[in-house]
């Protein structure tokens, strides 16, 4: 009588044990359950006969003991990769997809003005698309059309920022009009306009205003050409203001501007921020029968940007995917 009854532990067939303490009910380090792939140790801890010596896992330190966190590297050593990263990223932009321009005279009233900056989209080429008309682009000098414009002296900071196309080149003599014909296409001018495409008037919302579509001089302003394949005749919107292709029609591509001159088309008006917008084409280069004596003209862009995009995001949503169906198997 006054004996306590114990339950014997998990694989002990002894007797019960009277008169004893009562050992605790939590697991401690000799009573915690195993596995039955962990070797068996003797009482001193040694290794039982027959079973290898235990080795440390890979993830202990030396001695035995658990790696402390691993410190992170200093933000200081990272910052040089990081710039690195972004100068290449922005290299390869400027290059293959959309550099930024700055407009440097007043031949584009109203629709841009002296200092603003425009994004030049140079990927739609990639994939066979060509000026087209109404379109604003930006080109290299066909011949010698800056003659006398004053040189930029850029300092060193916007040399750099000119490498990583931040800012627009000094080196590089680009212009930006508006494309007027394309290849196939007449344009003519009598009097003071409407400016004629293929027989067609055309109406000009964007002209600068109190400017006239056509100048009425003897210098050019009045004018009847065809355009040849490969060409482009470019006009500022500024037309009383704008040394374009009706005032250089005595270089060697009589006033034309080479394809293979064009940069590629101003998108964006991006600074300053309070006159940000797009550069749509006007709709009256959609109306009937414009392209009626046009068919060298270029084709228009075969890849539509929806397709772009969905190849862009395409990588993006099977690394998804795949991220997914290997959390799940772990």
């Amino acid at each position: 009588m006054g004996d306590v009854a114990v339950g014997a532990r998990s694989g002990y067939d002894g007797e019960e044990h009277r008169g004893r303490p009562v050992e605790s009910s939590e697991p401690t380090a000799e009573n915690a359950v195993t596995s039955g792939n962990e070797p068996e140790s003797a009482p001193d801890g040694r290794p039982a006969e027959g079973q290898p010596p235990a080795v440390g896992t890979p993830d202990e330190g030396p001695g035995g003991s658990a790696p402390g966190p691993r410190k992170p590297r200093s933000f200081w050593k990272e910052l040089p990769i990081l710039v690195v990263i972004a100068l290449v990223l922005a290299l390869l932009i400027k290059t293959f997809l959309v550099q930024a321009f700055s407009i440097p005279s007043d031949s584009m009233q109203n629709t841009l003005q002296q200092g603003d900056r425009v994004l030049v989209d140079k990927l739609t080429p990639w994939f066979g698309s060509k000026p087209d008309r109404g379109e604003v682009v930006v080109f290299h000098d066909p011949d010698n059309w800056l003659a006398g414009e004053p040189a930029p002296n850029p300092n060193p900071v916007q040399k750099v920022l000119s490498w990583i196309g931040l800012m627009p080149s000094a080196e590089e003599k680009d212009l930006i009009k508006r494309v007027i014909g394309v290849g196939g296409d007449t344009v003519e001018c009598k009097n003071t306009g409407p400016l004629l495409v293929n027989g067609k008037p055309l109406n000009e919302p964007y002209v600068y205003p109190g400017n006239t579509p056509c100048s009425v001089d003897d210098q050019g302003g009045q004018f009847k050409v065809t355009v040849p394949k490969g060409y482009l005749w470019v006009m500022g919107d500024h037309r009383q203001n704008s040394r374009d292709s009706r005032y250089n029609q005595s270089d060697k591509n009589h006033g034309m501007v080479p394809v293979d001159e064009v940069v590629g088309r101003a998108i964006v008006r991006a600074w300053p921020i309070n006159r940000w917008g797009t550069l749509p084409v006007p709709d009256t280069f959609d109306q009937p029968g414009l392209d009626q004596q046009s068919s060298s003209a270029a084709a228009p862009l075969p890849v539509g940007p929806e397709s772009i995009a969905l190849v862009g995001v395409l990588p993006v949503v099977v690394w998804r995917r795949r991220r997914a169906a290997a959390s799940r198997t772990r």
